[in-house]
């Protein structure tokens, strides 16, 4: 009988030492895990988009958004195009500039995801509601700092802030918010989301309860394909903590509407493409808004097999598949284009084509921003200054080349204006309708400042000087960017006034916003001048970026 206790004993306590290892090496994966418990993946469905009017009820311009994810500025053709070494063209995107406007001087609102959505899709500084800091779920921020344990400067993870975090299920746009398609809908407009959302994912922050009639989503990120299809090519990035927590726990799915999640039927930039195009077809006959929200080109780099062997001119593996997933956005674009053609509505369509901030560091590809400095997650010019292309062949002639500064925040009013639809009053709204200087009916650029807030860290643009000022150093930069673009020199010391007309600036802006729905947790240091995968030295400057 003893030996009968002590066996079991035994296997009990191998079974507890097994599990203790397994743990060891594999807690980064339990989100993932339990996330697949909670919330399974089925298999394809089709998606049955809403059938459209049989005859034109309105000749309102129908508008498309099409939002790229942490694609750098230099990973566009028409702005430098420096993959490849030049060689790698994206001429479905440079086609839609050379028949529209290239903005110059694009900007996102913020250098992250969900705020920068939040901005675009309201029209106003997420700061002035609350959203400020990326959704993240207890014990995210722990989980990076114990990752990058040994750094110099060290992330700054603060538990107490970690244990008053509200869960995931809180965080979100608030549905008070008036967004995008609801400024539209009055004016009979159908909208339609495809893509990424990252702006919460329970019933009351759904697409579909926000405004959009129609959604086909990713809740915040997935797998483009899974992991082991014999048509991708994944590029893992061992130097980066996050990416390893990412091909630990993203499912490969969407869901549509209400549905639960299931697996798309190709790579998901070409499904979310070939969706939009669908949705196209089904409201040719009635002014539609469609927001084309590609979760490409974030990380986890994968590409499909077919775009990445034409692209054998590019020697660095990681770049190339990077490379063959901008393609593959640029692909999309030409689709979308060609659909309007099919459908007879091209000319009376405006795209808006942009980003929602800088290419990361965490990618370590040294010249993804070129010519600027930083990258996403700091307020440098490679976080923000982002390309911005607007095609609209009704109103704009072909060619055009605007050099004032655009933002995001624009996008609510320069769509609201062409629908004939009134701003709020009851709240405060930051974005200008640029339509009339992009068709140069008005000259001149709007004469606005540009703001960021972000924790501790912040930065204004007003008639070409910049000035960031990060707290927690207490370090400011200040840059004249109609002299120095790319922010080499540092003109704090040497010009006061400036400085001060600013700082004052900023200052009454940041006691404008709200306090943040969500405090942050996790606080890190990002290097201006080098990615992720570089060695740092105690002379590289830095910036804090809280999340």
């Amino acid at each position: 009988m003893k030996k009968k206790i002590f066996l079991t004993i035994g296997i009990l306590a191998l079974i507890a030492l097994a599990g203790r290892v397994w743990f060891h090496y594999n807690w980064h994966r339990m989100p993932g895990i339990m996330a697949n418990i909670k919330y399974p993946t089925g298999p394809n469905q089709p998606v049955i988009w809403q059938d459209g009017p049989t005859n034109r009820t309105s000749e309102k311009p129908n508008v498309i958004v099409i939002l790229v994810d942490d694609m750098g500025f230099n990973e566009v053709s028409s702005y430098g195009g420096g993959m490849g070494n030049g060689q790698f063209k994206t001429p479905n995107i440079d086609q839609l500039a050379a028949d529209g406007v290239l903005c110059k001087n694009g900007y996102a609102t913020t250098a992250v995801c969900a705020a920068s959505r939040a901005s675009l899709l309201t029209g106003r500084y997420s700061t002035r509601f609350g959203f400020e800091f990326t959704p993240t779920s207890k014990g995210f921020g722990k989980l990076l700092a114990e990752m990058n344990e040994g750094n110099d400067p060290p992330l700054i993870y603060d538990t107490a802030v970690d244990e008053r975090l509200p869960p995931t299920t809180e965080m979100g746009l608030p549905p008070s918010e008036l967004i995008l398609p609801e400024l539209l809908k009055p004016q009979g407009y159908h909208s339609v989301h495809i893509g990424k959302w990252h702006l919460g994912a329970t019933e009351k922050f759904k697409p579909t309860n926000q405004g959009f009639d129609e959604s086909l989503w990713l809740e915040s990120g997935g797998f483009f394909l899974s992991e082991d299809d014999p048509n991708v090519v994944n590029a893992k990035l061992p130097f980066d903590p996050i990416d390893k927590f990412l091909w630990a726990n993203l499912p490969f799915a969407v869901r549509h509407n209400d549905s639960d999640r299931f697996e798309p039927d190709g790579h998901m930039t070409d499904y979310f493409t070939d969706n939009a195009v669908k949705v196209i077809e089904k409201n040719k006959n009635q002014p539609f808004f469609l927001y084309l929200a590609y979760w490409a080109v974030h990380t986890p780099l994968q590409a499909l097999k077919s775009d990445y062997d034409k692209l054998d001119y590019i020697d660095d593996h990681v770049e190339r598949v990077q490379a063959a997933m901008v393609m593959t956005v640029d692909r999309g674009v030409g689709k979308i284009r060609q659909a309007l053609k099919d459908n007879g509505i091209a000319d009376n369509t405006i795209i808006i084509f942009t980003c929602d901030n800088g290419a990361p560091h965490y990618v370590g590809l040294p010249d993804v921003n070129k010519p600027y400095r930083g990258w996403k997650l700091s307020l440098f010019e490679g976080g923000i200054h982002v390309p911005f292309i607007v095609n609209y062949p009704d109103s704009i002639p072909a060619g055009q080349v605007y050099d004032g500064r655009v933002s995001n925040i624009d996008i609510f009013a320069t769509a609201g204006a062409l629908a004939g639809a009134t701003l709020p009053t009851d709240r405060k709204m930051d974005g200008t309708n640029m339509l009339p200087y992009l068709m140069g009916a008005k000259a001149g650029v709007p004469s606005r400042p540009l703001f960021t807030k972000n924790g501790t860290f912040s930065q204004i643009i007003q008639n070409d000087w910049k000035l960031l000022w990060d707290q927690q150093q207490q370090k400011k930069w200040l840059f004249d960017l109609k002299n120095d673009p790319t922010e080499q020199n540092n003109l704090i010391d040497q010009n006061a006034q400036k400085t001060n007309e600013l700082n004052t600036l900023l200052t009454s802006f940041l006691a404008e916003q709200a306090k943040p729905l969500w405090e942050a947790a996790l606080s890190s240091p990002v290097h201006i001048d080098k990615h992720l995968n570089e060695p740092k030295t105690k002379e590289d400057e830095f910036s804090y970026w809280l999340n």
